[in-house]
């Protein structure tokens, strides 16, 4: 009974963060506030586009509740691929989860042709983790991986991807605020009832 409960909640939780999330000021909030690097501003956010994220995995399981977004950065896309992750501590395996969530985007794009001067876009992977324990879990693919020999003789523990950005929820802001609030706060300062569900 409880289990299901806990599921229940979940549930609702992941319902609500993901209407949030469908909508652009979020994801430009998130983008702006919390991700670091100066190639942000060459975002052009009046161009932030939603994409139908459904993908069917090797083991036929299909994923349609991960959340992506496109954005022209500079003179070509930026895809931006936002896993929120409902769980109570650090999935220790979560960088080789992106890297097959990122590998089914790009196998998409593939697909349609979406590339330019045929090679991929550029694609940032995000993780809102809601969890309490600080995040501890390796952030980069090649961090999982033992050393493997290269032919000079010397090893190398290199790897294609890494898992991009760790965002953690409870981590503290502006005024005491958690990363989440501040930008719900933000968020609803600027929309009604109405606009809120109509995504």
């Amino acid at each position: 009974m409880e289990k299901q409960l806990n599921s229940s909640m979940s549930d609702d939780h992941d319902t609500g963060y993901k209407l949030l999330f469908a909508h652009p000021e979020m994801v430009r909030d998130l983008l702006i506030g919390y991700v670091p690097g100066e190639w942000i501003a060459g975002a052009d956010f009046a161009t932030l586009e939603r994409i139908n994220a459904s993908y069917v995995s090797e083991t036929l399981k299909q994923r349609h509740d991960d959340i992506v977004w496109r954005v022209r950065l500079n003179d070509r896309w930026l895809w931006v691929y936002l896993v929120l992750e409902f769980q109570s501590e650090p999935d220790p395996w979560m960088a080789l989860r992106m890297l097959v969530y990122v590998g089914l985007l790009a196998q998409d794009l593939v697909k349609r042709g979406d590339l330019a001067d045929d090679k991929l876009p550029p694609i940032l992977p995000l993780v809102l983790y809601n969890g309490l324990p600080q995040w501890n879990a390796a952030r980069n693919v090649d961090d999982l991986f033992a050393p493997s020999p290269r032919a000079n003789g010397e090893v190398s523990t290199e790897a294609a991807l890494s898992a991009g950005y760790i965002l953690h929820e409870a981590e503290d802001g502006a005024g005491g605020l958690n990363l989440l609030r501040l930008l719900i706060l933000k968020f609803l300062s600027t929309r009604n009832s109405h606009e809120l569900l109509s995504v």
